[in-house]
């Protein structure tokens, strides 16, 4: 486990909230996986939630080349079948309610914090230059493996923005999100800018009790 920044470091040691990144059609997240991650977390911070970015999936198809309509049904497959790997983890963690702390699209639309934040982040991205130029670069990491580089056009970069965008308030204000006195984001291989994200780089900012750690399994 390693913070991302010095600025993460306060909030992983305060141990009270961490948010489990689970990413759909990523072969690393196996449900022994999935269920050494869960435990790990359970048994080091006093809440814990997982975070599955279902709905947007569907974008990053489409990006890929996918009709909408095949795009959708894709995702939903996969994010049902990932759902399920998760709560079968969870299950057989202990944990009464499994679902209750899995933060996936149906959860967060009834999230007004959450809502008000993608609406914050969707404004910035049309309206600032290069906050808009380094989610686009970062969409290739979201494309990688699924279009060659010379392929990752700025259309099919924008169509694939809105992964990364509904990513971006749990990354930055999960302690908002989830009612939690502070939260340390946990993912495995966190591309360029994340970093740049915690390093304040960039025009959007994690809020003071975010953190952000590299968390990995055998």
């Amino acid at each position: 486990m390693r913070p991302l920044s010095w600025r993460c470091v306060s909030s992983l040691a305060e141990r009270s909230h961490a948010c489990l990144g689970i990413s759909p059609f990523n072969s690393y997240f196996t449900s022994e996986r999935i269920k050494n991650l869960a435990g790990w977390a359970l048994k080091r911070f006093e809440a814990v939630h997982l975070y599955m970015p279902d709905g947007p999936t569907a974008a990053t198809l489409e990006a890929a080349g996918y009709l909408p309509e095949r795009a959708a049904a894709k995702s939903r497959i996969q994010c049902k079948y990932l759902r399920n790997k998760m709560v079968r983890a969870l299950t057989e963690l202990g944990v009464a309610e499994p679902r209750r702390i899995i933060l996936d699209s149906n959860a967060l639309a009834d999230n007004v914090r959450y809502q008000e934040l993608l609406g914050d982040v969707h404004a910035l991205f049309e309206r600032d230059t290069d906050f808009r130029r380094a989610c686009l670069d970062a969409g290739r990491w979201v494309l990688e493996g699924r279009l060659s580089p010379g392929a990752m056009t700025e259309g099919r970069l924008r169509t694939a923005a809105p992964y990364l965008l509904a990513e971006l308030p749990m990354f930055t204000h999960t302690p908002d999100i989830v009612g939690a006195d502070a939260s340390v984001f946990c993912y495995h291989r966190p591309p360029e800018f994340v970093e740049r994200l915690f390093h304040r780089r960039l025009a959007w900012h994690p809020q003071s009790r975010q953190g952000f750690a590299v968390v990995t399994t055998a």
